[in-house]
Order: C-alpha cells, then sequence, then structure tokens
C-alpha cells in the first residue's frame, strides 16, 4: 500500500510539473472575454480602433448629444405607423402594453414644429408647408415669388429622385402622428419568437446575405457589398443592445423595473453561446458608428449657414439648440480617425454605379420591411433608425452638392427635411447610447466569476 501513495503521489507530482511547462492549461475565459474578446484594436475595412471611439463617444460626445436629444426639436418625430405592410399580409400584431406607442396630442407639440420646419428668410418661411402642399396637389401656387416657386419644384424634385435611401413615409396621411420619443423608449418590449425572428431573417435573406457562418463568404465580397453587410449587422446589433440595457427586470402592480439584462446580452453576444458571431456584431456596431459619425462631419456646412434656424417658435431655445448642435458637429469634425468614404465606389465609373444603384435599393427595400413589424414601438424605433441610416449615407453620396450650397438662402441641389434631421441624429444617439451601454455591460461582466 506505501508503494501505492508513493506512485499515486509521484504521479500527481509529475502533472504537476507538466502544468508548470508548456503543458499548462489556460484559465477559462470570463464572461466579459467571450463577449468582447474581438471587441478591440482595429476594425476591418477602417484605420480606427475600438478604444478610440470609446473614449471619443464617452466622454466627449454622448453627454452633450443627449442633452440636445431632449430638446423639443428633436424629440417630436411624425410618423405613420398603420402603412400596410408590402411584403405579407399575415402579420401577428404585438397585444402587450409595452409594444403600444402613446401618439401625442394636437396642444402637446410645439405650433412652430407643426408649421414649419425652419426658416431661411421672411419670403420663404412658409416653404416647406408649400412644398408639402405643391406635392399634395401636384401644382405650385403662382402666387408666389418665382424664388419660392423654384425652390418648391426643386425640392419635391429632389424628394422624388432616385439619390434618396429610404422609402419616404406618408408623414401628410391622416393616420400620420407626432410621437413624444422621450415618452416611447427603445427597450424590450416582449415581441419575440416567429414573427420577430421573420423580420430579419428577410432583411438578411432578401437581400442576399448569408445570415449565420458567413465570414468565409464575406471575405470575397467587394468592400462596397462587405460595407452593406455590416452597417445592417450593426443596426441590428444596436437594437439588441439597447433591448438589453432597458430590460423588464421586475413588475409589480405599482411599478416596472427596467435595467440591464445581463444574460440576455450573453445570449445575443457571447462568442461560445453565438459559435463565434457575437462579438462580430459588436464590432460592427463599431463600423456603423464611424458611417454615421463621417456623415455627420460632411454635413457641418449645412447646419453653418447664418439663416438656418432649428425653428420651434421659441427663439431663445431655437439658438441655444444650435449653438449645441454646432458645438457637436465641430467635435465630431475633429474626430482624428475618420471612416475614409472614398474607397466606396473608386472603381470602374460603370460598374462603381450599378454598385451604388444596388446599394440604394437594397437599403430602400429594408426601409419598407419595417412597415412589416408587429410590434408598434419597435416599428417606430425601426423606422426611425432606417430613415436615419439612410440619411447618413444620402449625406456621404452628396459631398460636391453640399460643397455648392450657397452661404444663405434656400439649398436647391442639397437638401434635407425636418424628418431626415431628427432621424438623423436620433438614429446616431441609438448608436452613440449602444457604444456607452459596451462599457456598462463590459463591466458588468468583469464581475462575473
Amino acid at each position: 500500500m506505501g508503494r501505492g501513495w508513493g506512485f499515486l503521489f509521484g504521479l500527481l507530482g509529475a502533472v504537476w510539473l507538466l502544468s508548470l511547462g508548456h503543458g499548462e492549461e489556460q484559465p477559462p475565459e470570463t464572461a466579459a472575454q467571450r463577449c468582447f474578446c474581438q471587441v478591440s484594436g482595429y476594425l476591418d475595412d477602417c484605420t480606427c480602433d475600438v478604444e478610440t471611439i470609446d473614449r471619443f463617444n464617452n466622454y466627449r460626445l454622448f453627454p452633450r448629444l443627449q442633452k440636445l436629444l431632449e430638446s423639443d426639436y428633436f424629440r417630436y418625430y411624425k410618423v405613420n405607423l398603420k402603412r400596410p405592410c408590402p411584403f405579407w399580409n399575415d402579420i401577428s400584431q404585438c397585444g402587450r402594453r409595452d409594444c403600444a406607442v402613446k401618439p401625442c396630442q394636437s396642444d402637446e407639440v410645439p405650433d412652430g414644429i407643426k408649421s414649419a420646419s425652419y426658416k431661411y428668410s421672411e419670403e420663404a418661411n412658409n416653404l416647406i408647408e408649400e412644398c408639402e402642399q405643391a406635392e399634395r396637389l401636384g401644382a405650385v401656387d403662382e402666387s408666389l415669388s418665382e424664388e419660392t416657386q423654384k425652390a418648391v419644384l426643386q425640392w419635391t424634385k429632389h424628394d422624388d429622385s432616385s439619390d434618396n435611401f429610404c422609402e419616404a413615409d406618408d408623414i401628410q396621411s391622416p393616420e400620420a402622428e407626432y410621437v413624444d420619443l422621450l415618452l416611447n423608449p427603445e427597450r424590450y418590449t416582449g415581441y419575440k419568437g416567429p414573427d420577430a425572428w421573420k423580420i430579419w431573417n428577410v432583411i438578411y435573406e432578401e437581400n442576399c446575405f448569408k445570415y449565420n457562418t458567413f465570414y468565409s463568404w464575406l471575405e470575397g465580397l467587394c468592400v462596397e457589398k462587405r460595407a452593406f453587410y455590416r452597417l445592417i449587422s450593426g443596426l441590428h446589433a444596436s437594437i439588441n443592445v439597447h433591448l438589453s440595457a432597458r430590460y423588464l427586470l421586475q413588475e409589480t402592480w405599482l411599478e416596472k423595473k427596467w435595467g440591464h439584462n445581463i444574460t440576455e446580452f450573453q445570449q445575443r453576444f457571447d462568442g461560445i453561446l453565438t459559435e463565434g458571431e457575437g462579438p462580430r456584431r459588436l464590432k460592427n456596431l463599431y463600423f456603423l458608428y464611424l458611417i454615421e459619425l463621417r456623415a455627420l462631419s460632411k454635413v457641418l456646412p449645412f447646419f453653418e449657414r447664418p439663416d438656418f434656424q432649428l425653428f420651434t417658435g421659441n427663439k431663445i431655445q431655437d439658438e441655444e439648440n444650435k449653438m449645441l448642435l454646432l458645438e457637436i458637429l465641430h467635435e465630431i469634425k475633429s474626430f482624428p480617425l475618420h471612416f475614409d468614404e472614398n474607397s466606396f465606389f473608386a472603381g470602374d465609373k460603370k460598374e462603381a454605379h450599378k454598385l451604388k444603384e444596388d446599394f440604394r435599393l437594397h437599403f430602400r427595400n429594408i426601409s419598407r420591411i419595417m412597415d412589416c413589424v408587429g410590434c408598434f414601438k419597435c416599428r417606430l424605433w425601426g423606422k426611425l433608425q432606417t430613415q436615419g441610416l439612410g440619411t447618413a449615407l444620402k449625406i456621404l453620396f452628396s459631398e460636391k452638392l453640399i460643397a455648392n450650397m450657397p452661404e444663405s438662402g434656400p439649398s436647391y441641389e442639397f437638401h434635407l427635411t425636418r424628418q431626415e434631421i431628427v432621424s438623423l441624429f436620433n438614429a446616431f444617439g441609438r448608436i452613440s447610447t449602444s457604444v456607452k451601454e459596451l462599457e456598462n455591460f463590459r463591466n458588468l461582466l468583469q464581475n462575473i466569476h
């Protein structure tokens, strides 16, 4: 028996010695490492790294952007949530209370927002309204000045042009309503299962993208098609971050408690649970951030013109909001590692034009799919974020038009409606919030053993 114990102890000692050398087993990955193991360093197709984005967003940009989005101009968004789905009829409407959207009463929306989006001159105070009337009536009021008539026709032509990346929402419909985004926040509603998955499956499959195990296939694509996939994947990831960060943790007859659901986050982004896809999705979120950040830096001249107003009717507040807006855009302009969009469509002219058109048509198709979402709150935020991303793409492909804008007065060639402005900044606000929430989830996961 003594020899047996001696042999056993000797064997254990040998195993221990081996563990100190090249045979040492690696410690198991932590929960944070499994989600964020690939979310560091440089991003694919970019010269920027994740750490630089985190510092810039979380400490320099995020607080000011949130303040801007709480202002009246940016909190009210007009949307038609009753448009029929153009692809299928069997939509199961979400019956949960958290899926509902509470529209604004007429007296809750500032008069300036309801009557006009912004002003250029006394003569053109109601230019937006006249443009909308022209679209409805198919004619231009001849009593308007020649300059205003020209602007109305140019803007109507622009809004119907093939340069738009989103299907235009019919906000003049009697069914379109203003929604206070602060009172209808994006969060987990309980909308899930086959109906929810159907939306994303259609988005990926109808646009020729493989949803799972796609990366070897993706590597063979040109930079434009690869970028398109990563934008959609990044948007999907961002929405999932929001749902995990504002999850219904507890509900009583007195109150509801919303907060971070670590388990939900891991199910969507853990490297093991998602077979390696989760961390890649998070990197695509950062890619989306860089694209929208670049668009905002490009559109600065549009907002810098001295007679442009974020018009609500409250003169003091409007001036303060414009100052804050320009501060944010100048901060964005100073970002040292912007995405270089010149790599897009830089090849043969004919092929580049075809790629751009495919890019635009696919994205317009995705914006239409949002009318098929069965949860109205999910539909609201889906429509807003796709319109915001579509507006960002329109800006990136309008660089020459922006450069040729007049220093004052209506811009005939490049124009953003109030809908586009509100969706552009709120969509970027959602991406910015996602990046901030990733820091929160990283800290929470590091405490899990």
